[in-house]
């Protein structure tokens, strides 16, 4: 099994570039960040508090979080890819993602999916936590206003109306949550290959990203 762990901040294109690149590699892409989001969604859906770790946890586990074969996720056989985009949904992840219990649960469930398949897993804590031991591991970031300009782009053309300047106010709140929790903080793997995407296209991105695993996993 090859795991080609993917981390970085919030609008760093992750998700776009990492489905493309496993679709490349001919490779299993699993969004751990999704399971977050969506334990969030039913934290929200269900009256559960986003700190109430106990109630969280039993919510997680009871969830049925499963992925299909084109990265769509499922919460008990409802598809919820869509309801977990928005930013509300991105906030309470963060929230959800800093209950060490809940960490637990789900870290242990995305071993388990990615079993004994090639993987493109991506995250925040995928090269550090989840999979150290990764034989590829890529650290996405980009200049915030950069990542504020695209994940507003994404949210409008979802539908969503939203001021880019609370998109950056929202994104930077994130980042700041993140990367300064006391579980699996954000941050760069020992050994990772850091991309700086803010002065690249999609397709570079991709490129380079399939590069890297290609050069590192080896044959």
């Amino acid at each position: 099994m090859t795991v080609v762990a993917v981390d970085g901040p919030v609008g760093s294109g992750k998700s776009t570039v990492v489905r493309r690149a496993a679709a490349r590699l001919g490779y299993v892409y699993l969004d751990t960040g999704a399971m977050y989001r969506a334990v969030g969604l039913l934290a929200m859906e269900a009256g559960v508090a986003l700190d109430d770790e106990e109630g969280l946890v039993a919510l997680a586990r009871g969830a049925g979080l499963a992925f299909d074969g084109d990265g769509r996720l499922f919460a008990g056989g409802r598809d919820v890819s869509a309801a977990i985009r928005s930013l509300e949904m991105g906030a309470a992840a963060s929230q959800v993602s800093a209950l060490p219990g809940v960490r637990r649960l789900l870290v242990e469930e995305q071993r388990r999916l990615a079993g004994s398949a090639d993987i493109v897993m991506e995250g925040r804590d995928i090269g550090t936590v989840v999979f150290p031991d990764a034989a590829v591991k890529i650290y996405l970031t980009a200049r915030p206003e950069v990542r504020a300009a695209r994940r507003t782009a994404e949210l409008r053309a979802e539908g969503d109306e939203v001021d880019e300047a609370e998109v950056l106010d929202a994104l930077l709140e994130r980042d700041r949550r993140d990367s300064t929790r006391a579980v699996a903080p954000l941050r760069k793997a020992a050994q990772a290959v850091e991309l700086d995407t803010s002065e690249m296209t999609l397709d570079e991105v991709v490129a380079a990203v399939v590069a890297i695993a290609r050069g590192q996993a080896g044959p």
